[in-house]
């Protein structure tokens, strides 16, 4: 008799396992990196609001005859665009940093991911993958592949999701629980990208990844979940997310290992 699978029971339990295979193993030291990519984008973040807020400035100073101008409360003028365009951009940078930091962390800390998986898959199974910079240096490409591929999609029904909003009767439910469905679509796409670790290891093409993810999707929400949850606290969401990215891959690729053998053992039966 087949057993059924609880998929989104595994997607919550490997987290718990997940922290037992960090902290058991000696992984505990991919914590730093996150940490480090936090400094650099704090400070590269800053010096990039710095550069486009002079750059704007000196733009809307030069066509509004304003950089040179020396009459009554012009300084004032000036300091006041000045302030304006400063919060503007930070305003502008922090939502876009919100919705897009995700797959920023996803892109920038690919190669991590794909060895953390790797190991996962190790220390579980006892398989070893033996290192080849070319397949590595694949592995990273596929993986920024993908996270860019989500990205796109995920965007194109955030507009589908905002068009049919405007649309009567339909459109006011649609509002209601908007921000529930694009909890969702986000969730689905950053699990997607933690399980495709693992269905590189096994040789699957994206086309083939992507029939395996929509296969187990409840799985791959509930992995992505935690993630997303991360990035909605307030004000250290962002910063927290790193971590918790850590902590998604090794149980994406225990979920993964946990599903197939499921999947094994009742084709067995």
């Amino acid at each position: 008799m087949k057993k059924k699978i609880s998929e989104v029971g595994i997607g919550f339990s490997t987290y718990g396992k997940a922290l037992n295979i960090i902290f058991n193993n000696g992984l505990w030291w991919y914590f730093l990196i996150p940490l480090a990519l936090n400094i650099i984008l704090i400070f590269t973040g800053f010096e990039l609001k710095d550069m486009l807020v002079d750059s704007i400035k000196d733009w809307l100073l030069n066509i509004t005859n304003l950089k040179n101008a020396d009459f009554f409360l012009s300084d004032f003028i000036k300091s006041s665009l000045s302030w304006i365009v400063g919060i503007s951009m930070t305003i502008i940078l922090f939502f876009v940093y919100a919705y897009f930091g995700g797959y920023i962390i996803l892109a920038l800390l690919s190669p991590v991911f794909t060895i953390l998986s790797e190991k996962t898959e190790t220390i579980l199974t006892g398989k070893k993958y033996p290192f080849n910079g070319e397949q590595f240096m694949r592995d990273i490409v596929r993986g920024v592949l993908i996270v860019m591929r989500n990205i796109f999609i995920e965007f194109g029904l955030i507009l589908l999701v905002f068009f049919f909003s405007f649309i009567p009767l339909i459109g006011t439910i649609i509002s209601l629980i908007s921000g529930i469905i694009l909890f969702f679509i986000s969730s689905y796409f950053y699990g997607f990208s933690y399980i495709d670790y693992s269905s590189e290891r096994k040789k699957l093409n994206i086309h083939k990844s992507v029939a395996y993810v929509r296969k187990h999707k409840k799985f791959a929400i509930t992995n992505g979940s935690i993630f997303s949850l991360s990035l909605l606290l307030p004000f250290c969401g962002l910063s927290i997310s790193g971590f918790v990215a850590i902590i998604s891959v090794v149980a994406a690729a225990t979920g993964v290992i946990e599903i197939d053998n499921a999947e094994i053992t009742n084709n067995k039966n």
